[in-house]
This record gives structure tokens, sequence and C-alpha cells, in this order.
């Protein structure tokens, strides 16, 4: 009897073509286009992943529609709304592939009977009988493990990604070959729920511009430079938009609910040795190459556990835009090890 599996279509031929190849593979193929715009922005979400026009793109074999937008309303657009408002920068693709795609999807895999959850993300999962390793995808241009890096064992377990060991122009070849009418559609590269990619302007429209933390601008002498109309506007790394008036860059290089503090390259152009971060998924001291952010090429760095489920990353190269909020990935060539959470220096210190 043929294994079944739900996979997640987006409406985009990353999906389209994993849902070819898993029915070569053998499997009974269920797909799944989940509805997780706020209702607010239906019209100005056409083209989104997720979206309206993805749902009708997705079609082809046996699908079902879900409806996920109040949970994904809770557990990813509040926490992006709420990540700003501590000065913090968050990867909510990150938190949707957790607490959606391989979380609240699982009910759904159950009572139709599928074993796995697929998608079509470019990361490879090898299942082994008691583990499964999450390791980069093939195409480095690609690569989306980073986004997974979160999952946990049990998640990794039950997931499969039949598009890790392929390039995109490859993919796209299967696709004309298939006659996809998705096969040169252009791929997504903005946040689903963000109009424009314009976060400011979202944030602006989902909490108010009343819940927005502003203050004071200050150098790292402690000099005021001016106001701001909050943290939520700004971050880490940033250049444009801040005052001063000084012949060289400055950079944002720390934000709290009352302050943004700005550097400039006398003092620091934003580059940092070390970074810490919360729930690491290892246990012991280690060399390893980290990814402080998705475009990030990776560095080599020391890490080291400390108490309370936190952990100090060494980085043996200075780095820019070491921004709190964002994930650290931990790798080991192209395994991914853990990763965590980057927090402020301030949250390493014992309680």
């Amino acid at each position: 009897m043929k294994k079944r599996v739900l996979l997640g279509m987006s409406g985009g031929v990353d999906s389209s073509v994993a849902g070819y190849l898993l029915r070569e593979q053998g499997y009974d193929v269920v797909g799944v286009t989940m509805k997780v715009w706020p209702q607010d922005c239906i019209s100005r979400a056409e083209d989104k992943c997720c979206g309206p026009q993805a749902v009708a793109d997705a079609r082809g074999i046996p699908h079902y529609v879900v409806d996920e937008a109040d949970q994904f309303e809770r557990l990813v657009i509040d926490y992006f709304s709420s990540e700003y408002q501590a000065g913090r920068t968050p990867n909510p693709c990150v938190m949707c592939n957790e607490k959606v795609k391989f979380g609240n999807l699982w009910k759904k895999a159950e009572a139709l009977g599928c074993e796995f959850i697929a998608t079509g993300h470019y990361a490879i999962i090898e299942h082994h009988p008691d583990r499964a390793v999450l390791r980069k995808g093939l195409d480095p241009r690609k690569d989306q493990s980073y986004f997974l890096f979160s999952l946990r064992q049990t998640q990794l377990q039950r997931a499969l990604t039949p598009l890790g060991g392929m390039s995109k122009p490859a993919i796209r070849e299967i696709a004309r070959s298939l006659g996809l009418r998705v096969a040169d559609k252009a791929d997504s590269q903005e946040i689903c729920f963000v109009p424009g990619n314009d976060y400011k302007a979202f944030l602006r429209s989902h909490l108010g511009a009343e819940e927005f933390h502003a203050g004071g601008i200050y150098d790292l002498e402690g000099n005021f430079l001016g106001e701001h109309a909050g943290i939520e506007l700004f971050t880490i790394g940033q250049r444009k938009g801040l005052p001063g008036g000084s012949a060289q860059p400055r950079y944002v290089v720390d934000l709290d609910p009352g302050v943004a503090g700005i550097g400039d390259p006398g003092r620091g152009d934003g580059r940092y040795p070390h970074a810490g971060i919360t729930d690491p998924g290892y246990s012991s001291s280690r060399e390893a190459t980290v990814k402080i952010r998705y475009s990030h090429p990776g560095t080599r760095a020391t890490l080291t556990p400390l108490e309370n489920g936190r952990a100090r990353i060494q980085l043996h190269e200075p780095q820019k835009a070491v921004t709190p909020g964002q994930a650290a990935v931990i790798y080991d060539g192209d395994i991914v090890l853990g990763g965590g959470w980057i927090c402020r220096a301030a949250a390493l210190q014992p309680a």
C-alpha cells in the first residue's frame, strides 16, 4: 500500500514539481494550501505565497484548502509585531515552518491518513532508523535549511523535502516538460503577509502608530542626536534615515523600547565579535560554522553552552549586523547541528 503524503502547495513551481516527484517515487500525494492571509489583507495578497491566486495555481492533485488564518495571526503575525516592539528583528518564516507548516498542519495530515508532510523547501532531510538529519540543499543559491533549523526530531522524521538535491533550473525544466503553467512563475521574495514588503506600513496598520515605542537617538558617547518615532522602524545595522549630520556613516548598533543607539566607524561599524543565543539545541562546546541570517555566507565560531538554555557564540571574525531576534544556525559542513535566537549580550549574564 502506498504511503500517503500531505504536500503543502503554495501555487508556485517548487511545490508543483515536488508533487510530481513524490508521485514518481510511489507516494500517494494529497495537496493542501493553507489560507493564512488576514481578512484585511486579501485584496493586497493576490500574488503572495498562500494568497488567493496561489490557491488557484496549486490545483492538479487531490487538494484541500485549510483555513489557518486565526492560528497564523496568533503564532506568526503577533510574534512578528511583538518582536519589533521589543527591539528585535523577527524571522517569521522560521516560526511559520515550526508552528504552522510542520506544527498545526499535522492534525490535518493525520485526519487524512498521511504519514508525512512534504514541502518544496530546498533542503535535504535524511531519514535514519533512529533519527533524521537536516542538510543544506544541493543548490547553494537556494538552500533553505536555515529556515528549518528549529524543527524537532519528531517533525523532521515525518518531513519530506524532495527538491533538496536539485537546482532551480532543473526544477523549472521538469515543470516545462510537464506543461505546468507555473513553470516560469517568479519566485516570491517577500514576506507573505506584508504587502509590498513594506513592514513599517504593515506595523502601522496592524499595531497602530500609538503602539510604537518612540524615544531618543544617541551616539555611543551618550550624545543626543534626535528623536525617533518608534524603534519598530529600525533594525540593527541600518544606515539610512538616521539624524546627526555625520561625515561618516552611522549604524544602528542597539535597540530597546526607549532608545535607538547609533555608532560610527570611529567607535565601531556595526561589527560584533560575539553573539548570544537562546535555545541552542546542543550541550557541549565546539567549533562550527554559524549563519547569523539567511543571506549570510556563514563564519567560523566557537560555541559555548551557558546556563538556562543559552549559549555564547565567539565569532572568529567580527561580523556586521548581529541582530537580536534573528536566528543563528549552526552547521558542521552541510549538516544542521541546531541553532537559536540571537539575544543581547546582557541576556547572557547570570540572573
